[in-house]
């Protein structure tokens, strides 16, 4: 998969994972483009053995712009994003995911890049398919991720994970 979108990548003139099309230099000391940061994340979600909080700074931003209740709006500093999804591992037990892609783009700011990550599988809660669709804005410095805005659909987020009737009781009114 990655390498049918690297050639498409490079074909339309946005780069690869190696690098963004027109000979940029790699934004850190390490050498790490954001592009290659953000199919890392990509990796995470799909399950390949990545340690989420390792891809951030140690004094990053998390933030989820549009966060459900029950889930922080902010977390500041890779410890407290490590306890944070360290603590949802659970989670996962609720669906199968039978499939993650990732349209990644960059940005006229060379440290930033949006990440569109999909999954798709078996929701165990609503014994149905599943469809989730989440965008990242990154920003990446030294090769680490220094700030995060993770967009998500609250709606499809909790029906995903069961937590409809926490949703609908943290917005009525009383």
């Amino acid at each position: 998969m990655a390498d049918a979108y690297e050639a498409a990548g490079a074909a339309e003139g946005r780069g690869t994972a190696a690098g963004p099309a027109g000979g940029q230099e790699a934004v850190g000391g390490a050498g790490r483009w954001p592009r290659e940061v953000a199919d890392d994340v990509r990796r995470m979600v799909a399950g390949e053995g990545v340690v989420f909080a390792d891809l951030f700074a140690e004094d990053a931003v998390f933030t989820y712009p549009f966060a459900a209740p029950g889930m922080p709006g902010e977390l500041v500093g890779r410890e407290a994003i490590r306890e944070f999804f360290g603590a949802r591992g659970d989670a996962r037990s609720l669906f199968r995911m039978d499939g993650v892609d990732a349209v990644i783009r960059e940005t006229d700011d060379p440290e930033v890049v949006v990440a569109e990550i999909r999954h798709h599988g078996w929701s165990h809660v609503n014994n149905a398919p599943y469809r989730h669709t989440a965008v990242g804005v990154i920003r990446v410095r030294d090769g680490l991720i220094v700030h995060y805005d993770d967009y998500m659909n609250p709606i499809a987020t909790a029906q995903l994970l069961g937590r409809t009737n926490d949703l609908a009781a943290a917005l009525t009114v009383t």
